[in-house]
């Protein structure tokens, strides 16, 4: 007679109707109380033997929720939907991950998949993404295997063993010329984006910042009468991260209004009223600087489509060509051309040291570089030809 198999080593069974193999392994109960069954089949008992042994052997690693044709796109859509994505985030890691990781790499078993098809996956993207767009949906791919993995949907996550190949050059940022920001400050005037364009190209403000911004932390009429006299300002303490705060706790800052900057946001205030009285009902009061037309907040592509409407106008500028980021750049590169100290700059703009300031935002605007040949004909003068 066959040996009967022993309590919780699974059985195994001929189906006639399938004309196959059926092992079948009962691995206790879910949280309803409803008995968990794995089941797998083969052609062959032996193959079924081999399909039962894994099986149980999943269930001994601690995988006995993941039914056996869960995809990466499965991971994917779980993560995108119960991971915890902030409101700023969800939009963009959605669009990283339906875009570029499922079509790809969505129909594989997740436990199927490899370090080898990742790498794969990562070369052919490099292909035509930028090294940073690169490293973001490579972070959305490991994010959601590294939270399957701890909901014991696989054993590991193959993705972190994968180094993120370099990618295509990124668009390099640039900073407008003094004629150019004149240019885009006078064709900015009588827009909704005028006080916009003038407080960040003035002040140097992130545009995350900016958005953030609320009248209770701007104050255009300063202290005059103050020991000693606090001029108009506004007080950069918040953004549109998730959490509220400024980049990095040096980015919390206070910065003194330029005269321009005042009558700009003078000249704002008074036109939000009407602005407010035009939506009526539909206004949602949040105490915004720069809002949309009914005062909520407004996101990046918001001020971005606004911002090159505006540029467009300038004679000699590329609307494309330009982002609203890079009029803090432009801030930068301009008071650096006049002189203006490294580290000071860097206060102004709230970085915790000089080397991002220099490396990434600092742009020589002069058309030849003329410090080196100064100071050389002055040690080394040539006398006149007499």
């Amino acid at each position: 007679m066959t040996k009967r198999r022993s309590r919780g080593d699974g059985g195994l069974h001929w189906d006639e109707d399938r004309q196959r193999w059926i092992a079948t392994a009962s691995l206790g109960y879910d949280p309803s109380g409803k008995r968990i069954v794995k089941r797998g089949s083969g052609k062959t008992k032996t193959a079924a033997k081999a399909k039962l042994k894994e099986i149980l052997r999943d269930h001994e690693d601690g995988l006995t929720i993941a039914p056996g044709n869960y995809t990466v796109k499965d991971a994917v859509e779980d993560w995108l939907q119960y991971g915890g994505l902030t409101a700023g985030t969800i939009g963009p890691c959605t669009s990283h991950s339906r875009l570029h990781v499922i079509p790809s790499l969505g129909a594989r078993k997740l436990r199927e998949l490899s370090a080898e098809d990742v790498d794969k996956w990562l070369n052919e993207k490099a292909k035509v993404l930028s090294t940073r767009s690169l490293e973001a949906v490579y972070s959305c791919l490991n994010r959601a295997v590294k939270r399957a993995m701890a909901r014991d949907k696989v054993k590991r996550n193959v993705v972190e063993l994968c180094s993120i190949p370099a990618g295509q050059p990124g668009r390099p940022s640039k900073s407008l010329t003094l004629a150019q920001a004149e240019a885009v400050l006078r064709v900015a005037e009588g827009t909704s984006m005028h006080a916009y364009i003038v407080v960040s190209l003035l002040t140097g403000a992130r545009t995350e910042e900016l958005r953030a911004l609320t009248w209770d932390h701007v104050f255009l009429k300063g202290q005059p009468d103050a020991v000693p006299p606090v001029p108009p300002h506004m007080a950069v303490w918040r953004s549109v991260r998730a959490s509220g705060d400024t980049k990095t706790r040096k980015s919390r800052r206070t910065l003194a209004l330029p005269a321009r900057c005042v009558e700009a946001l003078w000249d704002h205030w008074v036109s939000q009223g009407w602005v407010r009285y035009a939506a009526g009902d539909k206004w949602q009061e949040n105490g915004l600087v720069f809002h949309s037309e009914v005062g909520t907040p407004l996101d990046a592509s918001h001020v971005r489509r606004a911002f090159r409407s505006v540029i467009a106008k300038a004679e000699g500028i590329d609307a494309a060509e330009w982002t609203p980021r890079e009029l803090r750049h432009s801030f930068v590169s301009l008071l650096s051309d006049k002189g203006v100290p490294l580290e000071k700059i860097s206060q102004l703009v709230g970085h915790s040291g000089t080397s991002v300031t220099e490396e990434v935002y600092r742009h020589q605007i002069r058309p030849v570089i003329q410090d080196g040949a100064t100071v050389m004909d002055d040690l080394f003068r040539v006398d006149p030809e007499p």
